[in-house]
């Protein structure tokens, strides 16, 4: 069996900050709201924050996370909840009109066994999908091709966003 690289130099910083102690990315993102652009925060409502998933499974994963740092439902306000359900649906409304995904899979992980990088902090991910997108890359090599730069994606999301007065709090 030949030895396949495939060179990804940016997922250091992912595997870096695996089992650190320090704080998680979601509290260092939502205390330092004047890096939103560099730490790819799409908006921040008065209780939550949306961020484009650095390491992302799919063009377009969001991660919609309350803004306190708690670890599952069981400790999300009532209010907090509302406004997470509502983000997950004006993010399916920005996406859907960005980059026009066929569905999508939305979800959360509790506890590393269950698949959580991010255990401590409760967050949805957003996943966009299109018909056919498990390519030769994924049967071949069980890799994911991500094919817009998030910056990028970004951009093109907070106008999107400013265009059709998303999200409404």
């Amino acid at each position: 069996m030949d030895l396949k690289n495939l060179w990804a130099p940016w997922r250091i910083k992912y595997i870096q900050g695996l089992g650190g102690s320090g704080e998680c990315f979601i509290c260092q993102n939502v205390k330092s709201p004047q890096n939103d652009t560099a730490n790819l925060v799409l908006w921040r409502s008065p209780r939550c924050i949306v961020i484009l998933n650095r390491f992302p499974y799919n063009n377009g994963h969001l991660l919609i996370s309350p803004l306190r740092h708690i670890p599952d439902l069981e400790q999300a306000t009532d209010e907090e909840l509302l406004e997470m359900t509502k983000l997950v649906r004006e993010s399916q409304k920005a996406l859907s009109l960005a980059i026009r995904p066929h569905g999508f899979n939305i979800g959360m992980n509790f506890g590393r066994c269950s698949g959580a990088g991010l255990p401590g902090h409760l967050h949805i991910h957003i996943v966009p999908r299109w018909d056919g997108d498990t390519n030769f890359m994924k049967v071949c090599s069980d890799t994911a091709v991500i094919s817009q730069g998030l910056t990028e994606l970004l951009e093109q999301l907070k106008q999107i966003s400013k265009e059709h007065n998303l999200p409404q709090f």
